[in-house]
């Protein structure tokens, strides 16, 4: 996998970014058909410090391209500026940003009942011994105890099943719910868990849960290797999404709405609550980018947990990527924003400055949405 936010060198991260560059490059635009859109907003006097300090991190770090969404409460997106040659609709591989959407889609299928947070490996997949009490809950929180990365996740020609298959016979390396690692592997087993109980490919169920209910483009994939946007058949589900800003922006919409949709409960909040808190807060921190980049998070369910009390509760979290694409909800102060941006030269600290920037930014954007 492409665990995101470590910085090279890195045990797995070499490897993993080997084989994305290996393969037939590909192009950082390509965009789908959007969802309609408000009109973007210009810079407006209360956002004058916002748009500053984006705009001087962005000169300063020398890219390309960078954007940054501010969205309202009330989903309404009330700044946009687009720095250098970035788009809104440009659709980026956004790396582990992924993982929120991915565990916003396992949300619904436990809502529905397919599973719960306690459905075990050796319920639905029929794992056995230890390896048969890894739960859900386990999965979503990557304190499933399983080794965070292997090979197969960014292999296209496997499939799902043969992904999980080869996770099965890697030995524990820690007592699930013991031992936090950040990483791949957890996310493909909770997929090829849904994958089982639904009896549907994950993009075919992302797709029911998430896609066409939220009026998204019916193109949007997770991918093996999504900087080439190849494989579909073993979707990278840690890190494998090509979405652009706005069709995220739709994404986080509904998870900082806890479910709701254009004014209709599509689940029950429950679930959105549990995601903001880490539930096992006594476990042993291994594999953290976080901690690794200086910054004193914690985990919750898919989300990064950026504030003092993650055991109760945060009301601000994220799911930065490898790429710099940051997205993060902020409930207190009532909005929710998104750091565009597709850079691949991971060397150069990316996901260290996109996270520095976001904090940078909080609370400047706190105090402009009052």
């Amino acid at each position: 996998m492409l665990p995101i936010g470590r910085r090279l060198p890195d045990p797995a991260i070499p490897v993993l970014l080997m084989m994305f560059s290996l393969l037939a490059g590909c192009s950082g635009g390509g965009s789908g058909d959007s969802p309609d859109e408000p009109e973007p907003q210009p810079p407006a006097s209360a956002f004058a410090q916002v748009d500053a300090a984006a705009n001087a991190a962005f000169v300063t770090q020398g890219m390309s391209g960078m954007g940054l969404a501010i969205y309202d409460a009330s989903g309404a997106k009330v700044f946009e500026r687009m720095y250098g040659t970035f788009s809104a609709d440009q659709r980026v591989a956004i790396a582990s940003a992924s993982k929120m959407v991915a565990g916003t889609t396992i949300f619904r299928l436990i809502d529905k009942g397919y599973l719960s947070l306690d459905s075990t490996t050796g319920e639905v997949l029929g794992w056995t011994g230890e390896k048969g009490t890894i739960t859900v809950r386990h999965l979503l929180s990557f304190t499933s105890g399983l080794g965070p990365e292997n090979l197969c996740t960014v292999v296209a020609n496997l499939t799902l099943a043969q992904c999980v298959d080869t996770i099965e016979q890697q030995d524990l390396v820690a007592t699930p719910g013991t031992r936090f690692d950040y990483g791949s592997t957890h996310l493909q087993v909770a997929a090829r868990m849904a994958e089982v109980r639904v009896g549907s490919a994950w993009n075919d169920i992302f797709a029911a849960e998430l896609l066409q209910p939220l009026a998204l483009p019916a193109d949007i994939r997770f991918y093996s290797q999504p900087l080439q946007a190849d494989g579909t058949t073993n979707p990278l589900i840690a890190g494998g999404l090509r979405m652009s800003m706005n069709e995220y922006g739709r994404i986080l919409q509904f998870i900082f709405d806890k479910g709701r949709w254009q004014g209709s409960a599509l689940m029950q909040p429950t679930l959105f609550d549990l995601q903001n808190r880490e539930p096992y807060p006594d476990v042993v921190i291994g594999q953290s980018p976080a901690v690794g980049n200086g910054f004193a998070f914690r985990y919750g369910l898919t989300a990064w947990l950026e504030c003092s009390t993650p055991a109760t509760g945060c009301a601000d979290f994220s799911s930065p990527g490898a790429f710099g694409f940051t997205p993060w909800i902020d409930r207190q102060s009532g909005y929710f924003a998104i750091l565009g941006m597709e850079l691949r030269n991971n060397s150069s600290g990316i996901v260290s400055f996109a996270v520095s920037l976001e904090q940078q930014l909080k609370p400047l954007i706190a105090e402009a949405v009052r």
